[in-house]
């Protein structure tokens, strides 16, 4: 009786364990996409819903590159290499993707900043990385990020010096997002075999 109930007792344990772990991995990406975003680390963006109320005297140098999966098939470039603006001033890049194949592509785009402090006051108003991009056969885009740094890079203690910054996108090959459809009820005079 009494190792039975050590049995049961080891059996809940052991069942406990597994759904805390279960629990931790299914969190664990949510959890570390939230940290990149607070903190920047990585060279994770921010987004702003409007551009920067504050615009100072200083000014800093973004440069753009750009970059796809060898199994893309497309080009993608950035339109201008580098842009030196305000801090705090909103400006707008293009970058060009044209698809050389002959059947639609459907990409989404990854991005960070460099260095990677920076990522926690380079923000993103607008941007065709916030959704997928399908290409159809020889298809050219020029496609616009909107974005500022903000004001606050110049009195943090280890981001201040910064007056360079490189906005990166990867493109990767996905697969198109299913189109929602309501539910058909199909009605027939003809019985059903």
């Amino acid at each position: 009786m009494n190792q039975s109930r050590s049995n049961t007792k080891t059996v809940g344990m052991l069942i406990g364990v597994v759904v805390v772990m279960g629990a931790l991995s299914w969190a664990a990406v949510p959890f570390y996409n939230w940290f990149c975003k607070v903190t920047g680390y990585g060279g994770t963006t921010n987004v702003a819903e409007r551009a920067s109320d504050v615009v100072l005297d200083e000014k800093i140098r973004v440069r753009f590159d750009s970059n796809v999966d060898p199994d893309m098939g497309w080009t993608f470039r950035p339109m201008q290499r580098e842009m030196e603006l305000r801090i705090g001033e909103n400006a707008i890049a293009f970058y060009e993707a044209v698809n050389t194949t002959d059947q639609p592509i459907t990409g989404t785009a990854s991005y960070n900043v460099a260095p990677d402090i920076s990522g926690y006051y380079f923000n993103k108003i607008e941007c065709f990385c916030f959704t997928e991009q399908t290409l159809q056969p020889g298809e050219r885009v020029e496609m616009p990020v909107s974005f500022f740094v903000d004001a606050g890079l110049v009195d943090d203690r280890d981001a201040g010096r910064i007056r360079d910054i490189t906005l990166s996108y990867t493109f990767h090959r996905t697969e198109p997002a299913a189109p929602k459809q309501a539910a058909l009820e199909v009605k027939t005079d003809r019985p059903v075999n």
